[in-house]
């Protein structure tokens, strides 16, 4: 999941551990202790009115998904209201808590989530003396490794509204629903007679055509049978957000890159012998000189303060998420990539210069010393501005609310380091190289850098609107072209207006890292007709907006109906690996990019199981609802997702995604089951034990 989920949320080692440490105990228990508990109750806030708020506690390391995710997505937090006499909702379902927002390459879309607590509250509006309220909220949850399938919280509450209203209409009467306490007569009945609209394939129908009718009814019991001790057993009790200092490190590094743009460098020396030679006491002047780098560092630090604090976190995250600034984002790249390839500078007025200046000069002092920081920043705004323009753009889109400061300390600590070192020790001002046509190769890099970050931001609108204008095909195709004319710069063999004067060959550092900028473009090439890729999965749109794809060892399930996949299993004679996965889960999309596009893997799994996806996030509604209970629980299931999932919790005591499970031609386990981890062998030996199994028994 990480869907390819918190997504957001690869955080400190100790907090990895922990989460390790909680889904061993979480996946070997036989039932699963639900990682969300959610309590509802009504509140009558007036005689007209009443909310009915439904409170979570979410387990460490897991998340619920809010209400505005897009379509294609997880599931979303959503209000169903199945009966409302004598009452009326009120506006759409309030979210109360901390949301976080991360940045999901797999579904080329932001996510919005809760961690620790959320409260959601539905408004009605009571049109009647008496009403009646019945509904159910739905809602999905996920850690970094799996999600739990679309689970709902009912409620049906009564009361009283004001004395001069009119009596409320009776509503509809819903057909009753089926209701047992025996899982396995569920689905050997209730269950499998209800009609299932199955989204198999071709070679689906082809198979369920062979399949004799008889078969599918004379096993139905056997395969709904709960297999929970089994599979312990098997698997002995094991299946196995950007942070801030990944923001920190973002930002330090886009700072070096400053140092060495000609806006910066020559400033350095000039500026480490003026704090020197102005005070007759050589300590005063390093101290001077060190302020002058602490002062760099509070500008950028107040500037990104004053971003986060414009804004707040909420509005960072409707940004990030918005198509339409995800746009702006990407034209202002594309400006500051113009602006370092030579073809217009990007300067601020110069009467500001010479205002802060002039300030400098009155003043004495560490004001003076904060002024003439002032003034760097102002005249390297030509050159550092596209590099924070970038980082900002960044920063914003991270999920992180506190990203743009974090990253603007990160980017003045690199930028100030220089003058500070150099005002240490004089003597390296001697050593170090002369402003030179290496600083515009520099800048020239740069341009090219945040030409290809554009298309990212770009490809996030694109995908959001659906115009399929920046598929994946069409964005390697501009990545490697991209990549491609860099390695030619690097080289020597591409020359910009900037470059004039320039014929010296160029060096070997610069060569070399030409050659990996090509081999880089080589390496996407096979892209282009549907190889993976991962190297750029995290930036490329999804691999299902590729349309010329000559994969042929793409793997896709023959069927995504349970009795169905089952009888054509047993009539070929083949085993069969349950793949319960949703829409909406992230890390099943990685591990089917990770590890069902290995070859060998791709053959075992057309060739030799008869691979049955089940999508437990399925809206396709049942013939009727159909209720429930297990582990002393009710349940209610309305749709074709509630069987699938119902199957996995009844039957295996799961209720995760991805979740990969071989059984038999009875439905009994063949060998442990498999959930998120993108390791090719261990999968090639996880399927290889359940066929030895199989020709066993």
């Amino acid at each position: 999941m990480n869907h390819q989920h918190n997504s957001s949320k690869r955080l400190a080692m100790a907090r990895h551990l922990l989460l390790l440490l909680t889904l061993f105990l979480f996946t070997a228990a036989s039932a699963q202790e639900m990682p969300v508990k959610f309590t509802v109750q009504q509140k009558q806030v007036s005689p007209t009115e009443v909310d009915v708020v439904f409170t979570a506690k979410i387990d460490k390391g897991w998340h619920v998904y809010s209400t505005n995710i897009p379509d294609g997505g997880p599931t979303a937090a959503t209000m169903h209201t199945d009966k409302a006499e004598g009452a009326q909702p009120m506006g759409a379902l309030i979210k109360q808590g901390k949301e976080i927002s991360e940045d999901d390459q797999i579904f080329g879309m932001r996510l919005s989530y809760f961690e620790n607590a959320v409260t959601f509250i539905q408004k009605y509006k009571i049109t009647a003396k008496t009403y009646n309220i019945k509904g159910y909220l739905e809602y999905g949850a996920c850690n970094d490794e799996m999600c739990m399938p679309p689970s709902t919280v009912d409620f049906e509450y009564s009361g009283k509204g004001p004395e001069e209203a009119p009596a409320a209409e009776p509503a509809k009467e819903e057909p009753a629903a089926a209701a047992t306490t025996d899982p396995a007569t569920v689905g050997a009945a209730a269950l499998v007679s209800t009609t299932d609209t199955t989204k198999a394939d071709t070679l689906a129908g082809a198979m369920s055509a062979v399949v004799d009718s008889a078969l599918v009814a004379s096993s139905q019991d056997k395969w709904w049978q709960p297999a929970v001790d089994k599979l312990k057993a098997l698997n002995g009790g094991n299946i196995s957000d950007r942070s801030w200092l990944y923001i920190f490190l973002m930002g330090l590094l886009y700072g070096l890159l400053a140092v060495f743009t000609p806006c910066v460098w020559p400033i350095i020396p000039m500026t480490v012998s003026f704090f020197l030679k102005r005070s007759k006491d050589k300590k005063k002047g390093i101290r001077d000189a060190i302020t002058y780098g602490i002062s760099i560092i509070v500008i950028y630090l107040a500037l990104g303060l004053l971003v986060t604090a414009l804004f707040g976190a909420q509005t960072l995250n409707a940004l990030s998420t918005n198509a339409v600034f995800n746009l702006i984002f990407c034209a202002l790249l594309v400006v500051f990539a113009l602006s370092f390839f030579g073809w217009f500078e990007l300067t601020l007025p110069s009467s500001w210069t010479n205002k802060v200046d002039n300030k400098a000069s009155e003043t004495s002092g560490l004001l003076s010393i904060f002024l003439m920081a002032f003034t760097l920043t102002l005249v390297s705004f030509s050159c550092t501005g596209p590099i924070i323009g970038l980082l900002l753009v960044e920063t914003t889109t991270s999920g992180n609310w506190l990203g743009p400061a974090i990253g603007m300390l990160g980017f003045a600590i690199a930028l100030a380091l220089p003058f500070t070192l150099f005002a240490l020790f004089p003597t390296w001002l001697k050593q170090a190289p002369k402003s030179g046509s290496w600083m515009n190769t520099i800048k020239v890099v740069l341009g090219f850098i945040e030409l290809a970050f554009a298309l990212k931001f770009f490809s996030v609108a694109d995908l959001a609107y659906g115009w399929r204008l920046l598929d994946r095909e069409v964005f390697l195709a501009l990545w490697i072209a991209i990549f491609l004319l860099l390695g030619l710069y690097l080289i020597g063999k591409l020359k910009f207006q900037s470059d004039q004067g320039n014929d010296k060959a160029m060096p070997v550092p610069c060569i070399m890292l030409g050659l990996i900028s090509i081999a880089f473009s080589i390496y996407m090439l096979p892209g282009l007709w549907g190889a993976p890729c991962r190297a750029v999965s995290a930036f490329a749109p999804p691999l299902y907006t590729q349309d010329f794809n000559l994969n042929t060892k793409e793997v896709r399930a023959a069927y995504t109906n349970y009795e169905e996949g089952m009888a054509a299993a047993k009539a070929t004679g083949k085993p069969v690996m349950l793949d319960f996965t949703g829409f909406g889960c992230v890390n099943c999309r990685k591990m089917e990019i990770a590890v069902w596009t290995d070859p060998t893997v791709a053959d075992k799994l057309n060739k030799d199981y008869v691979l049955i996806s089940l999508f437990v996030d399925d809206k396709t509604p049942l013939d009727q609802p159909v209720e429930v209970e297990y582990n002393g629980k009710k349940r209610t299931l309305r749709t074709i997702g509630d069987k699938w999932s119902y199957l996995e919790e009844m039957k295996f005591g799961y209720l995760t995604q991805p979740l990969y499970v071989l059984v038999d031609n009875d439905g009994n386990p063949l060998a442990r089951s498999f959930s998120y981890k993108e390791d090719v062998d261990d999968y090639l030996k996880f399927l290889g034990e359940g066929l030895n199994q199989y020709k066993k028994r």
